[in-house]
């Protein structure tokens, strides 16, 4: 059921296909062997019209995972390097890129409808 948020400087939606992106990063973690239910998966992306970056490369993607708890390191560290792989493939010319793991608290709650489902 992994999350991923990329958030990334505004200005590479200008010269690449963040839906494309989006697609790469859902097929490349739906394919993974640490993703039980790959139809669980949600991809976002997010524009930061606004940023400074030290004094390193002014442009970038980042992508904060969230899963839910128990996974180990390792497993951690192949879907963040999975999830790395991508932006570098899709993204080579922005200067920051960027990969966070995090988990969902126990407080975590959802509601999704599902098909059939009454919405009125």
């Amino acid at each position: 059921m992994p999350h991923l948020t990329l958030q990334y400087s505004e200005t590479i939606a200008e010269t690449h296909d963040l839906q494309a992106l989006c697609d790469a990063l859902h097929d490349a973690l739906a394919d993974h062997p640490d993703v039980p239910r790959p139809e669980s998966l949600k991809i976002r992306a997010l524009p930061c019209p606004y940023w400074r970056m030290g004094s390193g490369p002014q442009s970038f993607a980042h992508g904060d995972l969230t899963l839910l708890k128990g996974r180990d390191l390792a497993t951690k560290s192949r879907l963040s390097e999975a999830v790395l792989a991508v932006l570098v493939q899709h993204l080579p010319d922005v200067g920051s890129l960027s990969v966070d793991v995090d988990e969902l608290d126990d407080a975590y709650a959802r509601r999704v409808l599902t098909k059939g489902s009454d919405n009125g």
